[in-house]
């Protein structure tokens, strides 16, 4: 029988559920050319406003996974492992996870993406050390996995390539917050790396897509069950981002952030304790520790003994970054022309902070894009951003702004002290609100 698109966007637009075979063929089609992109659009509005169950959401995430390659890591000594996250503000933390599981032995073929609206890229912090390749070809990619035990690259023309036309359709369509969509484009690149166990880092806060605990929790079930559904063992960990997560917003100064975690030079709290409660899930879920506590311990001990920074030295230098890049970051990463304190209107504790606001300051410093094709400058951006709670007066800094031109500083140190807001006391919120496990 003759395989009709409009059918499948008919029946999805009217309410039904769709067989895996009707998703497939559907998917198999737009990855071909046969489906045409005002079709695969209407497919899109149709799943925004019907929804899909579960067994659609995983038929949708594995034919997004099979319109390309699926990488085959079956010839590594150890398990094969890796985390997404839904994106925040001084979110670094695949920087120093990476390493941390390669030293204890655990593989991490890290395919990652570039900054989305407020949200910075994993990708483009790399991009700010010269040299390092984001885009490797697959034997080098392969080598430096097996060889530095991690690889945080960009993703590939053939992995996914689906998913990333749907999501530009998605994109200019209004209906990029569709959850069983989001699910699916996020899956099916982790499922395309050949991944054996996922930890998903899904953020909940005013720097968060999910703003609400409600919200970020129906996308951290959707994707722990698909993933677990399409044979991926995979949890979740809810976790807060009201504030930036690391004292610095911005790449390069984000890249120098992590590299003083890794060294032991300076570590954010919430920082550390955010990537070791995600290492130990990996560490847990790859056979490496019997329990929690054991797993914990195992992570910890190899970023405090330097073996993790070890790794991702080995890591920046195979992928074409300075072989003394640790020791040397100074001289490596370039400086803003223009660096001095954002002083508070005025005085009192830090109550609230708009985590949206102050990466959209990065932005408008030119540290992130506001169209896909805009250069990113990888000076720019804040450090030693205060923390909710933290009593601020009028000579207390909130941060250090690095700018570009004065005209850049100025409307960011604005945007900045507009996203802080202080008062007399501070409400708490809990940094891990929920794990959600595939069990």
């Amino acid at each position: 029988m003759v395989f009709l698109p409009q059918e499948v966007i008919i029946k999805k637009r009217n309410g039904k559920a769709l067989t895996p075979t009707e998703i497939s063929d559907f998917i198999a089609g737009f990855a071909q050319g046969t489906v045409s992109h005002a079709q695969a659009a209407a497919f899109a509005m149709a799943v925004y406003f019907q929804d899909m169950s579960m067994p659609e959401r995983v038929a949708l995430t594995l034919s997004m996974r099979d319109s390309g390659t699926v990488l085959d890591w079956s010839d590594l000594d150890g398990p094969v492992a890796d985390k997404h996250s839904t994106g925040g503000v001084g979110d670094n933390v695949s920087l120093m996870l990476a390493p941390i599981l390669a030293a204890i032995s655990i593989y991490v073929p890290m395919i990652s993406g570039r900054g989305l609206g407020h949200t910075g890229g994993t990708l483009d912090k790399f991009d700010a050390i010269p040299g390092y390749a984001t885009s490797p070809d697959n034997a080098q990619f392969r080598k430096v996995v097996q060889s530095a035990g991690c690889a945080i690259i960009g993703q590939t023309a053939d992995l996914a390539p689906a998913d990333k036309t749907l999501y530009a359709i998605r994109d200019v369509t209004g209906t990029v917050e569709s959850i069983p969509l989001i699910t699916a484009s996020i899956l099916s690149k982790k499922l395309a790396a050949g991944l054996g166990a996922l930890v998903l880092d899904v953020k909940t806060g005013s720097g968060a897509f999910m703003p609400t605990l409600e919200k970020s929790r129906e996308l951290a079930q959707s994707l722990v069950s698909v993933a677990n559904g399409a044979g991926l063992k995979t949890s979740a960990l809810i976790t807060d981002m009201n504030e930036p997560l690391a004292s610095a917003a911005g790449n390069g100064l984000e890249v120098r952030n992590a590299v003083e975690f890794l060294s032991g030079k300076h570590q954010d709290p919430r920082l550390r304790e955010v990537t070791l409660a995600l290492c130990a899930e990996l560490a847990l879920m790859a056979g490496k520790a019997e329990d929690t506590a054991s797993a914990r311990t195992m992570v910890q001990k190899a970023l405090d003994s330097g073996a993790a920074a070890e790794r991702f030295a080995r890591m920046v230098a195979e992928l074409g970054g300075p072989t003394d890049f640790i020791e040397r970051m100074d001289h490596h990463l370039q400086a803003a022309p223009i660096i001095r304190d954002v002083l508070a209107d005025t005085e009192g504790e830090i109550t609230e902070i708009d985590t949206r606001g102050v990466g959209m300051a990065v932005v408008a410093l030119g540290g992130g894009r506001t169209t896909p094709t805009d250069p990113i400058d990888y000076t720019v951006g804040f450090d030693r951003l205060a923390p909710l709670g933290a009593r601020i007066d009028r000579t207390t800094p909130i941060a250090r702004i690095h700018a570009r031109d004065e005209a850049s500083a100025a409307d960011a140190t604005a945007r900045l002290r507009a996203a802080y807001k202080l008062s007399d006391a501070a409400p708490g919120a809990p940094l891990i609100a929920a794990r959600i496990s595939g069990a």
